[in-house]
């Protein structure tokens, strides 16, 4: 499981807008990467909203900003053009990137017992290294913490 410190691997990213990357395509600016269960549900149109209002000011600060969940490159789509999402979203179906981060794990709800994504966000610095990472994140106001912690992060470096 990555944390504060470690180093991020270089992965390949099938992006929402139909385009591939990879992370190391990010190398040399800061890099928010949020993951959250699915698109289109209640919680997660929140936090993308909240994420989307914010986005300006990461980009400002020096970042850029990924959303990931295991939907599809299609999904990710139709979530962004509905909502007006602005950043882009990454499909990990086959659940690598979400692996590579630990955020893969045993959940419930209502009374059933199935694995998916741990809603979590990690701060990336321009070297790669994980800055900060929140985990088990409550939506509200989570946005404006993470925008917060990476002008403190970019304004020290």
């Amino acid at each position: 499981m990555i944390d504060t410190g470690d180093r991020i691997l270089d992965l390949p990213l099938a992006l929402g807008s139909g385009r591939t990357s990879n992370l190391s395509d990010y190398a040399g600016r800061w890099l928010v990467m949020y993951f959250y269960p699915k698109d289109n549900t209640p919680g997660c149109t929140t936090e993308g909203i909240e994420f989307n209002a914010v986005y300006p000011k990461i980009r400002r600060a020096g970042g850029e900003l990924l959303g990931v969940s295991r939907d599809s490159v299609r999904s990710h789509a139709n979530f962004c053009a509905k909502h007006g999402f602005v950043f882009d979203l990454v499909s990990d179906a086959d659940e690598a990137v979400c692996r590579a981060f630990g955020v893969i794990k045993p959940k419930k709800l209502y009374g059933r017992d199935y694995i998916g994504i741990e809603r979590s966000t990690f701060l990336i610095d321009p070297k790669g290294r994980v800055a900060e990472c929140w985990r088990a994140v409550k939506v509200a106001g989570h946005a404006e913490e993470v925008l917060a912690a990476l002008q403190k992060a970019a304004k020290a470096k």
